[in-house]
Order: C-alpha cells, then structure tokens, then sequence
C-alpha cells in the first residue's frame, strides 16, 4: 500500500512536470508556456495557413513563369529554363541567410513577420508591373520585344519574392516544430504527423496554385492572378500574427557556428592527448547550469573532436573559456552538424530531378494536346497538379494507415526510420525518370505526324508525387531532428539548400550536356522542344539517380542517430518514466 502511495507520488511529481513545456521554450510574456494553453495543434495551424498562402504564390508564379519567358518575354527554351533554375536556386538558397540571422539573433517569430512584408512587397511589385499601363509588357495586345522596365520591375518582384521566402521558409516550419514538446511522448507522436500535414497543406498550396492561378494567368490575365496571391499573403500575414498568444517561442543564443569553432580548436589544441575509454570522464555541465536546451549522449563518432571536453590541470583552471574546453553536448552538436552533409550531398541529386517538374515537364506538356475532354483544354502548368494530388493521397495513407501498421510490425516509433523513408522516395525518381525518358520518346516519335495526349504525363507526375511524398517529408524531418537545437532553422535551411543548389546543379549540368552534345550537330537541349533530345537528357538524369542511391544507401547504413540523454524520477527505487529520443 506504502509502495502504491509512492509510485502515484512520483506520477504526481511527473504530472506537475508535464504541465510546463521542457526544453528552453517560452510564452509571447517570456515566461516558461504551460503545455495546456500554448503549442500543439492550436498554434501550429496558425502557422500552417501561412504556408498554404506562400506555397499557392509561388508555385502558382513558378510553374508557370517558363511559359511566361519564352510567351511573353520571348525567350528561348534554354535562356528561359536557365532562368527559372537560377530564380528557383535563389529561392531556395537564401534560407540560408535567413535561418542563420534567426537562429542566432532576431529569432523565428520575427524572421517570418518581416519576411513576409518583403514577400508582400513582391506580389505587390508583380502586380504593378502587370495593371499599371506604363509597366506594362507592352501598350496592347502582344510584342515581340516587351518594355526594359517591364523587365526590370518583373524581375525585381521576382527576386523580392526571393529574399521573402528566404526568411519564411526555413523559420516557418521551424517554428510550426518548435509548438511541439519532445520531451512529451504524445507531442512527440503529434510532431511526426505536422511534418505529414506540413507538406499535405504545402501540396495543397500548390495544387490551387497550378490549376486556379495558373488558369487566371493563361486565360483570364497574370495582373488579376498577381492581385489574387496578394490579397491571400495578406490575409494569412494578419492571420499568423493573431496566434501570437498561443506560440511556444525559443530565445535566439547568438551564432550557432561559434561553439562548433570552440569545439574545434579546443580538440585541436588537445591532439597530442589519448581520450579516456570511459567517456564519462569527459566535461559535462548538468542541465540545472544550462540556460536552455537538451543534453546530449556520448557517441563513439569522430572521436577526435572528444578531445575537447578533456579535462586536464590546465583546462579545468581555465573552464570558463569555451575555446579551450567544451561540454560533451557541445562536441555532440558539432559531431551532429558535421555528420549531416553526407546525407545533405547525397540528396543533391534528387534535387536536381525535382527541379525539371517545373521545367522541362512543363514544357512537355506545352507541345503535347491539352485536351481531356472534347471542349476542354487545360493549361500546361497545370497538369503538375497530379503530383500534388499524389503527394495529398499518398500522404494521408501513409500517415493513417501504414504508420501505424508499420509501429506496430518494426516497434518504431515512426514506423520506419527517417533514412529509410528518403531512400524510398529516392528509388521511387529513377523510376519516375525512367518512365518520363520513355514517354519523351514516344513524343518524339510522333512529332510532325500527330500529337500525343498530355495524359501520358500523369505516370511521371504521380511516381513523382508519391516519391516527394517520402524524401521531401523526411528529409524536412531528419534536417530539423538531427541538428543540434539552436539550429533547426539552418536545418530547414539546409532541406531546402538540397532543391536550392538542386537547381543550380541543374543549369550547370543542362550547360554542359548542351556544350557537350552540339558538338556531334544536334544539342540534346535545343531552341525549341522537337529539335531537342530531352529523352537522352532523361536517362542520364535516371542513371544519375541511380548512381546516387546506392551511395546514398552505403552511407545511410553506418549512420548514428542523435539521441537525447534519459531523464529519470526515482523514489525509493520506483523510476518514473524517462524520455530517450532516436530517430
């Protein structure tokens, strides 16, 4: 009886626990947030109408914008799709910018807010430069070379566009994560499922965008599709800032790149010394001395950089000077950061392939017959809907139905790993690519005889949905898991550096194929699409893949996840629940 009245002492002490948010969060007061009136689901929608309103802009501007080059701007295919990789690149590599700025100094909540006026700034500059007359492409009708400063104002809303998302994108799911308690088993649970929703609500976004806005764009007039994108941005702009009360906030601890430095020159300055083989011996600062934050468990990775929390006469006179000896949760970070960039490169690949869903598929379907059904023609952006769609399908089953089969089959919290779950998605692009190769052959072959349906795309796009599906989803999980904690906005940043530099790579690789094939007297990458061998360009994409994926499956085997030293309550030798995190 004695023993039961203890043991519901301790759950007691747990509960009293489990009302306040662990883990260095605090409330829009500063005070630390209670889990019952903050965080969760009743912030994180907040949050999440943002991204719908962002995702609905730019993939309703960007699946269309090729078209838009070579149509209005008169571009040709190569300079025009050169374009859009390096505004897409821009895109997405400037979360890099904005990710360091708000984890080291302005922190997320504010990183968002500001970025989203420039954003703003952007849709409103698009605007003008398409119903204002004298920013207009040209007085009336169609030119065949438009204004300079059409051109220029366009532009500039474009790259405007650019320098909003960069704030936006790594920040704002970041800190929909941020809403959720790891320390708390069922937050936990529930923060598997908002990467789920994230990207749902993300093709969600995308799926208006490349049917409703892209439809105004073709049919109706780009200045009323602009005007549409701008009025939702500021809607859901006011719309976030009214969830103010309900968010959990994290404290901006100055630059995250500082203490990997200290870890570096104090190992370093330390080489000559053995580690111990009893790794408790190392320095650790318990959690009461740290201002906030998790402590992290000793690895045998990188052994190296140990040598830095070793104490010696020396070292522990001095052990307030960072530079000369570091905490074991410090090393832990440093070793996490450096052993995400073999994932990181390895992902590069599958951003490059991601890439061509807004290019060249696009402009596939541009020359194939748009019909579906007798009077009806779609606009050729918007077949990239069914990788959207896809992607919306294939996330709710594998959220509902095989994540809790699978928890159930491998005792996995997640139902398969996170590396797992990005391999997949990348068998999944050589197949796609493979299929896409196929298909702009058979188009080929009927060039000048006859015009193949634009329904032959829908194979491509599906594979391609549900493959995002599983790498895009987890790699935003493993890049925001398996960072350190102060730098889950540059983890993000690093997700979306892989579709960044992904664009990039995809310029450079489109120059050198061009450069390479003209050579024998017709350019895999032509003027115009006919005159193109696009199918060749396909399977060294899908041999590339391949290439990368078993790579990729090499590294993912030898890698250690990050885990999260247990927490336990103990009274008269009855322990209490502990909180262990792997992935």
């Amino acid at each position: 009886m004695e023993n039961d009245k203890r043991k519901q002492g301790v759950r007691g002490e747990e509960s009293k626990e489990e009302k306040w948010v662990d883990g260095g969060s605090v409330d829009y007061k500063g005070q630390v947030p209670l889990h019952s009136s903050t965080g969760v689901w009743k912030a994180s929608l907040f949050i999440i109408t943002l991204e719908f309103s962002e995702r609905l802009s730019f993939n309703g501007i960007g699946s269309n914008l090729i078209l838009y080059l070579t149509q209005v701007i008169h571009l040709d295919l190569r300079t025009a799709a050169k374009n859009v990789n390096y505004w897409s690149g821009t895109t997405t590599m400037m979360p890099l910018i904005g990710a360091f700025i708000a984890d080291a100094y302005t922190g997320r909540f504010l990183t968002v807010m500001f970025s989203s006026l420039i954003y703003l700034l952007g849709l409103s500059l698009l605007t003008m430069s398409q119903l204002i007359p004298s920013l207009k492409p040209c007085n009336v009708g169609t030119c065949h070379r438009p204004r300079k400063l059409h051109e220029v104002v366009f532009f500039l809303a474009l790259y405007c566009i650019s320098v909003g998302t960069g704030g936006i994108k790594p920040c704002l799911e970041s800190f929909g994560a941020d809403q959720f308690d790891d320390t708390h088993m069922e937050e936990r649970k529930k923060k598997m499922s908002f990467f789920n929703l994230w990207m749902f609500t993300l093709s969600c976004g995308i799926l208006l965008g490349t049917t409703v806005i892209v439809y105004v764009e073709d049919y109706v007039s780009w200045g009323i599709a602009s005007l549409i994108l701008a009025i939702a941005m500021t809607v859901t702009i006011i719309t976030f800032y009214i969830g103010k009360p309900f968010y959990r906030y994290r404290i901006p601890e100055g630059s995250p790149i500082t203490p990997m430095l200290q870890v570096i020159i104090a190992a370093t300055r330390k080489r000559h010394l053995a580690c111990p083989s009893d790794h408790t011996l190392l320095h650790e600062v318990p959690k009461s001395e740290k201002s906030q934050g998790r402590l992290l468990s000793h690895t045998s990775r990188l052994r190296f950089l140990d040598k830095a929390a070793i104490m010696e006469e020396e070292s522990m006179e001095l052990k307030d000077n960072p530079w000369r000896l570091s905490t074991v949760t410090k090393v832990e970070e440093t070793k996490l950061f450096l052993n995400v960039f073999p994932i990181w490169f390895c992902s590069l690949t599958f951003g490059v392939f991601a890439t061509q869903a807004t290019t060249f598929f696009i402009k596939q379907a541009a020359s194939m017959n748009l019909k579906i059904i007798k009077n009806f023609k779609i606009p050729p952006a918007s077949i990239s809907t069914v990788d959207a769609i896809a992607i919306i399908i294939s996330l709710a089953i594998y959220d509902r139905v095989l994540v809790p089969i699978l928890r159930k089959a491998t005792t996995n919290e997640r139902g398969i790993s996170i590396l797992q779950r990005i391999g997949i998605g990348m068998l999944l692009s050589v197949i796609a690519m493979s299929n896409a190769a196929l298909v702009e052959k058979k188009r080929l072959g009927l060039a000048g005889i006859g015009t193949l349906s634009v329904l032959w795309l829908v194979p491509q796009f599906i594979i391609l949905g549900i493959g995002e599906a599983f790498t895009l989803v987890g790699l935003q999980e493993y890049f925001y898991d398996q960072v350190p904690d102060s730098m889950r906005s540059l983890g993000i940043a690093l997700y979306l550096g892989v579709l960044g530099i992904g664009s990039f790579l995809g310029s450079l690789l489109i120059t050198i194929v061009d450069h390479v094939t003209d050579k024998n007297g017709r350019s895999w990458i032509g003027k115009d699409l006919n005159s193109s061998c696009l199918d060749k360009f396909y399977w060294l994409l899908a041999a590339l893949n391949a290439l990368n994926f078993f790579i990729y499956v090499f590294i993912a085997r030898r890698y250690t996840y990050k885990t999260v030293q247990r927490r336990v309550i103990e009274i008269d030798g009855y322990k209490g629940d502990g909180v262990e995190l792997t992935a």
